[in-house]
C-alpha cells in the first residue's frame, strides 16, 4: 500500500514511517526541512517539502495515496507561546482531513489523545467518555477542538478512524518525560506527587495501533490505543532502582497544586516544567483510559510497563554513558 504520513520527523510519526516501510509499504511524508530528514530518505520515505498549516503544500504528496495517517500535532506544556496549539493541532487537522476528502482518499487514522479529557479524576475514560470543565493546558485544549473537527469530518462522510494515545515513551523520546529521566540519572529530580498517573505505552506498540487501526479499524469509530495505568512516582521509582540511583522523594498533590498557584506570577522568569501550567498538569492528576475495545475489536496488545519501560531506562543509561 502506498500512505501519506504527517508528523514523520516527530517521535511517533517517526516510528510509524519505519515500521510501514518495514511492513513493505510506500511512504510519502511532508517535512519541513528535508534537510533534516535524511534518516527517513535512508528508509526509502519519499520526502515532499509542505507542513499541515499549509494545505496546498501537502496536495503532491497526498495525491493517489491508498491511506493517510495524520500523526502530526503540537506539544508543548508550560511554554510560553502557545500559538503552535490553534496552527498545528487545530489549523492542522482541518487542513489534512479537507485535502483528504477531497483527494478522495479511501480511509485515513488521525492520530488524538487520551488528554482530550484532561483529569478523569481517576476513572478510566473509554471511547464513550465525555469531559466538561476546563482543559488543564493548550495542548489539552487543542487537541480537543481537533477532534471535534475529525468528528465532523466524519459526521459529513469522510472515512475515518480516530486513535487516542495516553503517555507514549521509549528510544527516541523528546518529552518532558525524557527530561526527567536524564534529570534522575543526574540526582536533580528532588520530588514527584503521589496519585498523578497516566496510561503509558511504548512508542513501537503505539505506532503499532496505528497500523491495526488502518487495516481493521471501522470507519467512523475511536480507538483508545493507551497503555498500562501507573502512576508517575512509581514509575520514577522502577526507573531509579532499573539504574541505581536515588528515587526522587513522594510529594503529596496538593502541596504541587500551591507551588503551581505560586508561581503563577513568576511563570514568564520558570523553565517550563515549573510554570503554573507545568505543575498544575502533574499534580495529583489522571490522565488514563481503557483500552479494551482496541483489545477487542483490533487485536492491540501493548507491552508492560515492567517490560518496556525498564528497557527504555537502560537504553538512555547506555546513550549516557552510564
Amino acid at each position: 500500500m502506498k500512505y501519506f504520513v504527517t508528523g514523520t520527523t516527530g517521535f511517533v510519526g517517526g516510528v510509524l514511517a519505519k515500521k510501514l516501510r518495514e511492513a513493505g509499504h510506500e511512504v510519502n511524508a511532508s517535512v519541513r526541512s528535508p534537510e533534516k530528514a535524511k534518516e527517513l530518505q535512508a528508509l526509502g520515505v519519499k520526502l515532499f517539502k509542505g507542513d499541515v498549516t499549509d494545505k496546498e503544500s501537502m496536495r503532491e504528496a497526498m495525491t493517489g495515496v491508498d491511506g493517510v495517517y495524520h500523526v502530526a500535532g503540537w506539544y508543548k506544556v508550560g511554554t510560553r507561546d502557545k500559538s503552535g496549539g490553534e496552527k498545528v493541532n487545530v489549523q492542522g487537522t482541518h487542513n489534512v482531513l479537507e485535502l483528504m476528502r477531497e483527494l478522495k482518499i479511501p480511509k485515513g487514522v488521525y492520530t488524538s489523545t487520551l488528554a482530550i479529557n484532561s483529569d478523569t479524576k481517576g476513572v478510566p475514560a473509554d471511547e464513550n467518555y465525555k469531559f466538561t470543565g476546563k482543559h488543564l493546558s493548550e495542548y489539552d485544549r487543542t487537541k480537543a477542538e481537533a477532534h471535534k473537527i475529525a468528528d465532523e469530518f466524519i459526521a459529513q462522510g469522510l472515512p475515518l478512524v480516530i486513535v487516542q494515545p495516553g503517555l507514549i515513551y521509549g528510544p527516541g523520546d523528546t518529552s518532558s518525560v525524557r527530561t526527567s529521566l536524564l534529570n534522575l540519572f543526574k540526582g536533580q529530580l528532588p520530588m514527584l506527587p503521589r496519585q498523578t498517573a497516566y496510561s503509558w505505552a511504548h512508542v513501537d506498540d503505539i505506532a503499532h495501533g496505528h497500523m491495526l487501526a488502518m487495516e481493521k479499524g471501522k470507519i467512523g469509530e475511536s480507538y483508545i490505543i493507551c497503555g498500562e495505568y501507573y502512576e508517575l512516582y512509581e514509575a520514577f521509582k522502577l526507573a531509579a532502582q532499573t539504574a541505581g540511583v536515588r528515587a526522587p522523594m513522594a510529594a503529596a498533590p496538593g502541596m504541587m497544586k500551591a507551588m503551581s498557584v505560586l508561581v503563577k506570577p513568576f511563570d514568564s522568569l520558570m523553565p517550563e516544567s515549573y510554570t503554573s501550567e507545568g505543575l498544575r498538569i502533574i499534580s495529583g492528576v489522571t490522565y488514563i483510559g481503557d483500552n479494551s475495545k482496541a483489545k477487542r475489536e483490533l487485536g492491540y496488545n501493548p507491552r508492560p510497563v515492567s517490560e518496556g519501560w525498564v528497557a527504555t531506562v537502560k537504553h538512555e543509561m547506555k546513550n549516557q554513558g552510564l
